[in-house]
């Protein structure tokens, strides 16, 4: 089990301070509301911004429509935007895509990484549209650059998913190391996760009050993730001593 990850979403400078201050390890920048389905790459100048006011590193997503597939065309603008977000100071970047059958589109994702040597990516969650998880995840395992995969099980969320991504977690320690579970996260998953090998945490509205991309995300709901995070690691590292 690796160190553990906490990454939060952020729309804009003013969510940073927050999360700094709460103790995450990694921001994730979106444009256009932050929710998973709707979520799009963000202006140059906002990832700027953003880095700017960052002690974190920050990941920002590449997606510019609604569905989970790109074209010729859209993948050179994708390039192109990567190379800017490098430029205005991001860390790494996100993006995932399938193919014609649902399945992990691995020629355009390792275009993608081996157009950007050396930057870390994550993989978000259109994994969760994928027809047969495990041999999606098996596509994943190895893919250039990776270090991590978005995941709440089903398209519907945690609510619905948590059940398979807790399965899928225990039944390969690769596909539970690059998991990092986000879309509903809640509480009562994160110690059984942890359990199954899972160090990575993705945030989104749980750590804005009333639980809305309306509201800038609070220091205090991200500290009490860190401290629950951190304690359900330090307790299976024990329990496996």
């Amino acid at each position: 089990m690796g160190d553990p990850l906490l990454e939060v979403t952020v729309l804009g400078p003013r969510d940073v301070v927050g999360a700094q201050e709460g103790g995450a390890d990694r921001l994730h920048l979106v444009a256009d509301g932050g929710t998973d389905a709707g979520a799009r790459s963000p202006e140059p100048a906002l990832v700027s911004g953003v880095c700017r006011e960052s002690e974190l590193p920050v990941f920002v997503l590449l997606r510019l429509n609604d569905t989970w597939t790109t074209t010729g065309g859209e993948l050179s603008r994708l390039v192109g935007l990567a190379e800017d977000y490098l430029g205005c100071g991001a860390a790494g970047v996100s993006f995932g895509f399938l193919d014609s059958n649902l399945e992990i589109d691995t020629e355009v994702c390792t275009h993608l990484a081996t157009r950007l040597p050396g930057v870390p990516w994550t993989f978000h969650r259109a994994v969760d549209a994928t027809l047969e998880p495990v041999r999606a995840w098996r596509a994943l395992v190895g893919l250039p650059g990776l270090v991590a995969v978005r995941s709440a099980g089903s398209p519907q969320g945690m609510a619905v998913g948590y059940d398979d991504l807790l399965a899928v977690a225990e039944s390969d320690p690769r596909f539970a190391a690059l998991m990092m579970p986000g879309g509903g996260l809640v509480a009562e998953h994160v110690p059984w996760l942890v359990r199954a090998g899972v160090s990575q945490f993705h945030l989104g509205p749980q750590v804005r009050p009333g639980g809305t991309y309306k509201s800038y995300v609070d220091a205090g709901h991200v500290r009490s993730w860190r401290l629950m995070v951190d304690s359900a690691v330090r307790r299976a590292l024990g329990s496996a001593g």
